[in-house]
């Protein structure tokens, strides 16, 4: 395995310039009670794991939530009429799972997102940051960008640039895919754009803005968009910036920083670019209704189980933990209870007995930032099905974590000289690792 080189340029929200400065910058209660167990994971890891409910057995569509007001202003939660409750752990391979990082190409610029389209083709989509989508396709990367928007991205702060992109679901008729960047007045934009007629490029000029957030500092974007197994379409929010939420963005219902947004742009249009799914959660009269979730810090990078319907968040901390929250399928109105706390651990204010509880942190002892992935669900790694995989920026280390009955279990599956920026997955369930240092690596077995 080739191991890029790191570039001299470290990102904020991943770095150890960002834990300089922003570490001066940087859960609705279980069905089961809380038992807090520490799990000794191999190479120096400590890891503290939480009772929670266990992934679903089956693929689920979202729960209908009902109103419900939120208690105070600083600790909304909203109530779904059908909450999710604990059922037995979707079936998880415990055998064998030795792997190693097959990279696939390097000399990238700063890449931060992988995925496909879901149109029967074996095309990888790469996200650069600063503002083009590549393309790879066995063994080739196209010179020409699917899409180059460049003109319209601001990558200057750390955290800033093109952050995501996804496929309509119906892509391989429509055309249609949306992305998610910074503005050059420092916005977050959510836009739809068409690929031509022969789907290897992208018409530039196509843009229909759906969503634009003011965003008061550059760091906390967030900015993943992900259809969900309901075809809604879902983007994470970080709270703003700075250090602290000091505008209370997170707990803030009126806001829609600091949380999990889900929207129908299923008949997008310039008069209407997007509804409110008639089943969203109501965190109360005046809240806004776009809320799936709140609570969050930066999501930086969540996932659906493509068999379970199950949500992953990977939420970065601020000065002390890491952490990665489970949303059983369709289990909308949760808080996840930052900025009162961060992980498990109060940051400023009383612990709330309605916020819902990580069921991973670690500290910065080791790491800095966490990245989420995926739940395993290719054929080409056996032991790996049904476990989530997750990895820290600074460190370079990537997790399994795989449920065991009301519990989970979290080892170390590797560690390399890497700067996780994210993961991937193709329409096959086979998993990638994203180098910011500029590699794109495939998750083999050993």
């Amino acid at each position: 395995m080739k191991t890029a080189v790191l570039k001299p340029k470290a990102h904020n929200w991943k770095s150890w310039l960002g834990l300089i400065s922003l570490a001066m910058l940087s859960l609705s209660a279980c069905t089961l009670p809380r038992v807090r167990t520490t799990v000794t994971a191999p190479a120096q890891i400590r890891v503290t794991i939480v009772a929670t409910p266990a992934p679903t057995a089956n693929p689920t569509t979202a729960a209908s939530p009902t109103a419900s007001a939120a208690t105070s202003d600083t600790n909304p939660t909203a109530s779904p009429s059908a909450q999710a409750t604990a059922s037995p752990p979707a079936a998880a391979n415990t055998g064998p799972a030795s792997v190693r990082l097959e990279q696939l190409v390097d000399g990238l610029d700063e890449p931060v997102y992988l995925t496909q389209a879901g149109n029967g083709t074996s095309v990888l989509y790469i996200v650069e940051q600063a503002g083009k989508v590549l393309t790879y396709d066995t063994g080739t990367l196209n010179e020409t960008p699917f899409l180059d928007i460049v003109d319209r991205v601001n990558s200057s702060g750390n955290e800033q640039g093109l952050l995501s992109i996804v496929f309509s679901p119906n892509y391989k008729s429509d055309g249609f895919f949306f992305v998610n960047y910074t503005a050059k007045n420092g916005d977050s934009v959510t836009s739809r754009f068409s690929a031509n007629e022969d789907r290897q490029t992208a018409d530039a000029d196509s843009e229909l803005v759906l969503l634009t957030i003011e965003d008061p500092y550059g760091n906390h974007n967030g900015g993943l968009l992900k259809f969900g197994p309901d075809g809604m379409l879902y983007l994470g929010m970080g709270d703003g910036g700075s250090a602290g939420d000091p505008q209370n963005n997170a707990q803030d219902t009126q806001s829609l920083l600091g949380k999990m947004l889900r929207i129908d742009v299923s008949k997008a249009s310039e008069a209407e670019p997007y509804t409110i799914p008639s089943d969203n959660p109501n965190f109360g009269d005046d809240a806004k209704p776009e809320l799936w979730a709140v609570g969050l810090r930066n999501p930086w990078r969540y996932s659906f189980d493509r068999e379970t319907g199950d949500l992953y968040i990977a939420d970065v901390g601020q000065n002390a933990y890491e952490e990665v929250n489970f949303q059983p399928a369709g289990s909308g109105g949760l808080n996840y209870g930052w900025k009162l706390r961060e992980g498990l651990e109060e940051y400023s204010g009383d612990k709330q007995p309605q916020f819902t509880d990580p069921v991973v942190e670690y500290p910065h002892a080791d790491g800095c930032s966490v990245t989420g992935g995926y739940v395993y669900r290719g054929k080409a790694i056996p032991g790996l099905v049904g476990t989530y995989l997750y990895g820290d920026y600074c460190q370079g280390t990537i997790w399994k974590l795989t449920p065991n009955g009301d519990s989970w279990n979290n080892e170390e599956l590797l560690k390399d000289n890497l700067r996780i920026s994210s993961f991937g997955e193709d329409d096959s369930g086979e998993l990638y690792v994203l180098d910011h240092s500029g590699a794109v690596y495939k998750i083999v077995a050993e």
